[in-house]
């Protein structure tokens, strides 16, 4: 009966793993082709208006008119449904990393259409990452539905996976980012559904709509030891652009901040600056396949490569600072191209023409957009499953590393770790780290102390601290106004009559009420005694005490949580 039980259990189980796996797979595949064939239509409409010549110069101006439109929508959308900021994948990686894990469906979809609306009218932002935070936001939701005892990461990995293998058709990819740029562990509960998540996306596209394909690049042709010192040497200079890419983003957020824009002077902007930098480089718009392609053929100028990158870092920082909301994927794998082109430019001037060359623009692409996203593995994934070549995967590895380490070093983990961060959420601390800093020390505040009043003497302290079974006891006023703590052994010293005020300790160490479990067991680091008192800084109130005892059951408690939620 045992074994019968056993077996229903785990088939059971499987069935569930099945269902949402495909179900997530489905559902984001076919959202991810309305969103891309969406944002295309949209795209050749604006295209489709003829140019104006002026000085020489083709002059493009649909996207003025296509990104006022999608600009007034998303003014709409923020006043209509009262949302300060538009989500991404950083508030997916946060939430995969809580245990009270729910992400905000209203704001999680809005910022999803928001993302098309803009790319559509031609903004210079991306789409993956607005797929992601929609797979993951299903994810959250469905949770909320199900009785499931899959925790709540699992279905946001889900989310999350099949969006990556839907909008690169790179399954393994997929499954790789979920693990390695948002829920951040491995298991093999984990592993099952997020797999079959996003193989059945993948699938599923290349059965309705013959899949996507972002670039095509023929066999690998040169020597792949002449072109490893390449893409070595480059890693570095791909680290830098990257940097220079996330840095301007971030400090253009921070002064639109603090200039306190409304979101009417902040969307009227950024139609007018990327309207201005498209008139005279169109490549810099929208979801930017076209360049990226352009660049991997070798079709650009070098002097056009740079003006593409300089620009296309210019409009993505406007629009993702004032309001066209949408990812930084996207843009990355267009700057990380066109960083490549010219760093085969470069090589050309020197008098290095290196056979395959194409391998090293395709490293400039994977290595700067996987600086950003903070994934190096799935980068590599992707450029194998991509190209179907081992060597382009292997060079674009060594160039992928040192563009990470390069990144890590000048600026952070990834895009979305610095936002966070800037936001005061550590995310390197992992889920354990998370949880210290919000759970609060009242949970474990206990009044299990002795306590005298400051009329007392000493001998009346020795008589109450020996008969509580103690070595220490707090003074308090009548109404637990804190006025210092004294020892057993400083008044064992004492004259029996000496006040006891005369015998407190100097700057006893205390804790604030509203302290977290991380604040106080730093705080307890440099302790040595029996307890610490919790107070009311305001008040001066003195609320219970904890001992090193309590912090550490409380640690080890959340701790095992941790690990039981990782495990499944």
């Amino acid at each position: 009966m045992e074994n019968r039980g056993q077996l229903a259990f785990t088939f059971k189980q499987l069935g569930q793993v099945m269902i949402v796996g495909l179900f997530f797979g489905c559902l984001v595949a076919v959202v991810a082709h309305i969103f891309v064939e969406g944002v295309q239509y949209f795209s050749s409409q604006r295209t489709a208006v003829a140019p104006i010549e002026a000085f020489g110069l083709k002059l493009h101006y649909g996207q003025l008119f296509t990104l006022t439109i999608a600009a007034a929508a998303i003014y709409v959308l923020k006043r209509t449904f009262g949302i300060g900021r538009w989500h991404g994948p950083a508030d997916s990686i946060y939430a995969a990393h809580r245990t009270d894990n729910e992400l905000d469906v209203k704001t999680g979809l809005s910022s999803t259409l928001v993302a098309f609306l803009s790319a559509s009218g031609g903004a210079s932002v991306g789409q993956y990452g607005p797929l992601v935070h929609f797979g993951a936001v299903i994810g959250s939701g469905l949770k909320r539905i199900l009785k499931s005892n899959m925790s709540t990461d699992v279905f946001i990995g889900c989310g999350v996976a099949a969006a990556i293998a839907a909008g690169f058709n790179a399954p393994i990819a997929g499954v790789v980012f979920a693990h390695e740029a948002v829920i951040r562990h491995f298991s093999l509960r984990a592993i099952a559904p997020i797999a079959i998540a996003s193989c059945s996306a993948a699938g599923l596209t290349e059965l309705l709509w013959g899949g996507t394909t972002l670039f095509e690049v023929g066999a690998f042709e040169g020597e792949l030891s002449t072109l490893l010192p390449f893409a070595l040497v480059m890693g570095p200079f791909f680290g830098l652009v990257a940097v220079l890419l996330m840095q301007s983003v971030r400090n253009a957020t921070k002064f639109v901040g603090s200039r306190g824009f409304s979101p009417l002077v902040g969307l009227t902007l950024a139609v007018l600056i990327t309207s201005a930098g498209g008139a005279f480089f169109p490549e810099a718009l929208g979801l930017g396949g076209d360049t990226v392609r352009g660049a991997i053929g070798l079709e650009f100028t070098f002097a056009f490569l740079v003006a593409v990158l300089l620009v296309k870092i210019i409009l993505t920082t406007v629009c993702l600072s004032l309001g066209l909301f949408g990812g930084i994927f996207s843009p990355s794998l267009v700057i990380g191209a066109s960083a490549g082109a010219i760093a085969l430019g470069l090589c050309n001037m020197v008098g290095l023409d290196p056979v395959g060359s194409v391998g090293i623009v395709i490293c400039g692409m994977a290595a700067v957009s996987s600086a950003v996203i903070g994934a190096p593995i799935a980068g590599v994934m992707v450029v194998l499953e991509l190209t179907g070549s081992y060597e382009y995967a292997l060079l674009a590895m060594v160039s992928i590393v040192t563009a990470v380490l390069t990144s890590h070093h000048l600026f952070g983990h990834s895009f979305f770790d610095r936002q966070l961060s800037d936001r005061g959420i550590d995310i390197s601390s992992g889920r354990t780290g998370l949880e210290m800093m919000d759970r609060s020390i009242i949970g474990i505040v206990h009044d299990d102390y002795a306590r005298l009043s400051s009329e007392n003497s000493a001998e009346n302290g020795i008589n109450t601290i020996l008969s509580a079974g103690m070595s220490e006891a707090y003074i308090l006023e009548e109404n637990s106004s804190f006025i210092g703590k004294v020892t057993l052994q400083k008044l064992l010293l004492a004259e029996p009559k000496t006040k006891i005020t005369s015998l407190l300790e100097q700057d006893p160490i205390s804790i604030k009420s509203d302290a977290s479990l991380q604040q106080a067991m730093e705080i307890a680091v440099e302790f040595v005694g029996e307890s610490i008192p919790i107070i009311d800084r305001e008040k001066n109130e003195m609320l219970g005490i904890v001992t090193e005892g309590d912090l550490f059951k409380d640690y080890l408690q959340l701790q095992n949580k941790i690990v039981d939620l990782e495990r499944r």
